[in-house]
């Protein structure tokens, strides 16, 4: 019976030994487990720290590095444009300036000499007779001073000579005046012609029988053109018409100026 009790003794402190083995173990497994969770937990909250976050700030650098590079980029080519725009902008200027000082110049600036025409003759009176061989007669005529000046023609006093055949058989006076600019003044003036210095030997008799006398006058129109006030240039103008009388019907005509 003692050795009964002893193998029981025995068995119970083997079957002790085992749970509590058993046990141990599983507290270590437990303890093992907690460990490697702690740990995958600890690498899965400290790695993303490490690498990425540094990696994912590296890049944010560089695109806010790249922003800014880009916006100076930006700005100089905008200043550039600018700048472009107003060296442009001062070229069209001056040839424009330099269009219309051109443009002036050879226009307004310009002085140029009027123009005296005789526009119309009228026969007031008229006598000839062709033994001996003469003629008389009375004209109306009407000149005109031309200006195409941007400034005033102011003209002094002169005189229409009247012609035949090389030798002066009358003469017309016309009083000082003043031309407008870019206009035509007319003045009426009137002439008494005769032929008491016409030679004997002259073509007068044939040309009273043949019934036309051609005449001629010419004169000169001295005077200043004045520009704004400022600038004054002498200048003259000359006359020189050829007019054929018709005895018969008593009418100047072919009136030609030159």
């Amino acid at each position: 019976m003692g050795g009964d009790f002893k193998s029981w003794i025995a068995e119970e402190i083997d079957d002790e030994g085992a749970k509590s083995g058993s046990e141990g173990n599983s507290d270590m497994d437990v303890v093992e487990v907690d460990e490697e969770n702690s740990k995958s937990q600890h690498e899965e909250r400290t790695v993303p720290f490490s690498f990425d976050n540094i990696a994912m700030a590296g890049q944010s650098y560089e695109q806010r590095k790249t922003g800014t590079e880009s916006a100076a980029e930006a700005s100089k080519e905008l200043k550039r444009k600018k700048r472009m725009k107003l060296v442009v902008y001062a070229a069209a200027f001056a040839i424009f300036q330099t269009i219309v000082i051109l443009v002036f110049s050879l226009t307004v600036m310009r002085i140029k000499n009027p123009k005296f025409r005789l526009t119309s003759v009228t026969v007031e009176d008229l006598t000839a007779a062709p033994t001996p061989v003469s003629f008389n007669m009375k004209l109306s005529a009407q000149v005109a001073v031309k200006n195409t000046n941007f400034g005033h023609f102011k003209f002094d006093n002169t005189t229409i000579w009247f012609d035949y055949g090389g030798v002066g058989v009358g003469e017309a006076f016309v009083a000082r005046g003043r031309s407008k600019a870019r206009s035509t003044k007319k003045m009426n003036v009137t002439v008494e012609l005769n032929s008491n210095n016409i030679p004997n030997n002259s073509s007068l008799e044939s040309d009273i029988k043949a019934g036309f006398v051609a005449l001629i006058c010419h004169s000169k129109l001295s005077g200043k053109v004045q520009l704004m006030k400022l600038i004054k240039k002498k200048k003259s103008a000359e006359l020189s018409c050829a007019m054929l009388l018709n005895m018969e019907t008593r009418v100047v005509q072919d009136i030609n100026c030159q």
